[in-house]
């Protein structure tokens, strides 16, 4: 009720200030008969709220309502899982009266749900923020997207593919033609798909094998290269794949790029093969997105677009789903290629990503895995160390204050914890979090000080 009168409110004054009735409508989506009587109604009296209707007067009041709507989005069917849906909530609630105080009907419950615009029993996916240097990574793909080089590649690996044969060939509807898909099928094997897409047209080299083995991903990554002059410098962009940081892969990079390749015994960890392929003196340089972070790359875009065209089909062996994947890519070259132009600054996300952990710990801290919780809070460290102010004073403090309530429980969880590497990684990972935290806010209580 009071959105509703703020919102008269607002088509008064701009009407008052002289904007036309049909901007007025657009701008506060409405129609222009609306606007006409609220102004009517504001020229008669004050009062901007609904008048009194016919009809049966209301069952609930608004405290059952929330009592309701609390139920039902606060509480789980079964022991710690499950959703409810209207009729198992309105059964229920008949059955046990006294956990709302009333037996809505389903109905009820729907209308109560949609009129405070809640929709609980929808869900979809996220990739929640592991990577303890997740933002320096975003950045530095994001400096790279605005201003790419001359050859810029996204490659990934669609491994798995499942070749699906329908036991009867698809129908279609009389009516509207509708096709109709078995729902049984047999398996016939997996394909797993390689794919480079190019930053500067969208024009996609992509090739289809058994397996992803590093040797496979070797060859086809040295097909690629092979398709561009040796004089010019190429850059991709490819996730944390264990081949795509070893040891065989950098003896690749190295030949191709005409340079020495150091020796084993000096790039003996991942970090370090990392920061060597990175290296922007060779031909050859690899930008690794974060972990967690495919979204980064803009061939995800195009595998959706792939699996939306292809991987619903009916295949009855892997041969035929190379035949028609070939085909679609050749269409995709000649006839649908474009490139994908990067927008997103990563505004925004600093916040949001202290707000989901914050979430977490408050809700469901004891369901953590113990290397999401210690890198949750190895990446709080470095945000509150280096993108302070990107995050809202009000954020942090609901953080600090999560942080204090579940203390206790984080240390007995870590204490906990059979693994000696995990556990001492752990209790790292705490310690820094909680130094820098005293730390960042002694500071700014000096500051405020003077």
């Amino acid at each position: 009720m009071l959105e509703k009168a703020r919102r008269r409110e607002a088509i008064l004054v701009l009407a008052d200030s002289g904007i036309d009735a049909k901007a007025v409508a657009l701008f506060m989506g409405c129609c222009v008969c609306t606007v006409h009587r609220w102004i009517l109604r504001g020229t008669e009296t004050d009062d901007l709220n609904d008048r009194p209707r016919s009809g049966r007067p209301a069952i609930y009041a608004e405290q059952i309502h929330l009592k309701v709507v609390a139920f039902y989005c606060q509480t789980q069917p079964l022991p710690g899982c499950g959703r409810w849906t209207l009729r198992w909530a309105a059964i229920h609630l008949k059955a046990h009266p006294e956990q709302s105080n009333a037996a809505p009907s389903k109905s009820t419950i729907h209308r109560i749900l949609k009129n405070n615009r809640l929709k609980p029993h929808q869900s979809r996916y996220f990739l929640h923020i592991t990577d303890p240097d997740f933002f320096p990574k975003m950045e530095h793909l994001v400096a790279l997207y605005m201003n790419p080089p001359r050859y810029l590649f996204f490659f990934d690996e669609c491994p798995g593919i499942q070749i699906l044969k329908r036991l009867t060939p698809d129908l279609r509807t009389e009516e509207m033609k509708k096709r109709l898909e078995e729902f049984e099928y047999i398996r016939n094997g997996t394909m797993d798909v390689f794919a480079f897409l190019n930053h500067a047209n969208g024009k996609v080299h992509a090739e289809c094998y058994g397996d992803h083995k590093t040797v496979t991903f070797l060859e086809v990554f040295r097909r690629h290269v092979y398709k561009f002059p040796v004089t010019e410098q190429l850059h991709y962009v490819m996730d944390n794949l264990s081949s795509h940081c070893g040891y065989r892969f950098c003896q690749a990079v190295a030949e191709l790029s005409s340079v020495r390749c150091p020796p084993e015994k000096e790039m003996n960890t991942q970090s370090k093969r990392v920061e060597w392929l990175r290296s922007d003196t060779k031909r050859i340089v690899i930008h690794f997105t974060p972990y967690h972070g495919s979204w980064l790359n803009l061939v995800e875009i195009w595998f959706g677009i792939m699996a939306g065209k292809v991987l619903g089909e009916s295949f009855g062996s892997p041969e035929e789903f190379k035949t028609t994947f070939d085909a679609f890519v050749e269409l995709w070259n000649c006839l649908l290629a474009h490139p994908f132009h990067w927008s997103y600054d990563g505004k925004g996300l600093h916040e949001l990503a202290v707000k989901r952990f914050t979430k977490m710990l408050r809700a469901s801290v004891q369901q953590m895995e113990m290397r999401i919780l210690t890198k949750g809070l190895m990446l709080m460290t470095n945000l509150l160390n280096h993108y302070f102010l990107e995050v809202s004073e009000k954020s942090w403090e609901q953080l600090i204050e999560t942080v204090s309530s579940q203390h206790e429980t984080i240390l007995a969880i870590i204490q906990h914890e059979d693994g000696l590497k995990r556990k001492k990684k752990a209790e790292q990972a705490m310690a820094a979090f909680t130094a820098m935290l005293n730390e960042r806010f002694l500071q700014n209580d000096k500051v405020e000080g003077h």
